[in-house]
């Protein structure tokens, strides 16, 4: 009998892997990014410190209140437009992408374009 992998392990496994070339600096900090069943996280984290500078999320009042749902692209789209605005207001401009994992489509593509149209380079 085989054995599988759950899929939140080896999406963790992929993000220890990844985790090994990305690192947040002060200058450049990582835009880390989480997807659960029902919301999306995003923060931006300078790692020689470990601060989290800015945090945004689909539990946000004004990102609720913008989306009908917070589990679809359009909330992760929110998401990313929240958290570069509330970057810009602190001063970052650049950013390391960190998907978490997680593979770079639908959710996690909407929210690093959505970061991107409003400011944010990576």
């Amino acid at each position: 009998m085989v054995n599988k992998e759950s899929r939140t392990a080896a999406r963790e496994n992929k993000h220890r892997r990844l985790r090994n070339r990305l690192v947040g600096t002060a200058e450049r900090p990582r835009l880390a990014v989480f997807r659960s069943n029902n919301h999306m996280y995003a923060q931006i984290i300078d790692d020689t410190v470990g601060n989290t500078l800015v945090a945004a999320s689909t539990m946000d009042k004004d990102v609720k209140a913008a989306c009908e749902k917070t589990n679809n692209v359009d909330a992760a789209a929110q998401v990313g437009t929240a958290i570069a605005k509330k970057a810009l207001e602190k001063g970052i401009t650049t950013v390391v992408f960190d998907r978490g994992g997680f593979i770079y489509s639908g959710k996690v593509k909407a929210l690093a374009d959505a970061a991107r149209e409003a400011g944010l380079e990576f």
